[in-house]
């Protein structure tokens, strides 16, 4: 993965995806039903959202991934009020926020394709730490592209190396 794609803010980069990717649903959903094709369309971008993540972890200082330097990252997530977060705690350990504003969800509604915007967003925010840090774990009980008032993200750092 080249630099350039790294670092475009993600929003521009998911609308952009989202212009080729929704054309290619619609069809996969005509020949093979909905079912089947959020299932191929949400295994694909888990897989790149590893690869991604893999890619990112690659430029970490010192190749060492660390929870300080992935909350550095959101910086291209919340690029531009793409994300308007209320961070609840940011550690070594934990990194919790909820999403008040989801600019993501509003541009896959204006787009119609409401109804896959979790698989082509919400689904790699934990699934990039798999590529990025296996030590990084996300729980998240609701988003707002499901329709929740907001996201609530907790982020955890177990290193597993640590006696």
């Amino acid at each position: 993965m080249s630099e350039q794609p790294l670092n475009l803010p993600v929003l521009l980069k998911r609308s952009l995806q989202a212009q080729v990717i929704g054309p290619i649903h619609a069809e996969m959903v005509e020949a093979f039903g909905k079912e089947k094709a959020d299932a191929v369309l949400d295994s694909a971008i888990r897989k790149a959202a590893i690869a991604e993540g893999q890619a990112f972890a690659a430029r970490a200082p010192d190749g060492r991934t660390s929870l300080a330097d992935f909350i550095k990252l959101y910086e291209l997530w919340t690029h531009d009020g793409a994300l308007e977060i209320e961070v609840l705690d940011a550690s070594d350990e934990r990194f919790d926020f909820n999403v008040t504003r989801c600019k993501y969800a509003e541009t896959y509604k204006e787009m119609g394709l409401g109804d896959i915007g979790h698989l082509m967003s919400c689904n790699r925010d934990g699934t990039f730490c798999q590529g990025y840090d296996p030590n990084i774990k996300l729980e998240r009980k609701q988003t707002i592209m499901a329709g929740a008032s907001c996201c609530t993200f907790r982020y955890t750092y177990d290193d597993a190396t640590k006696p």
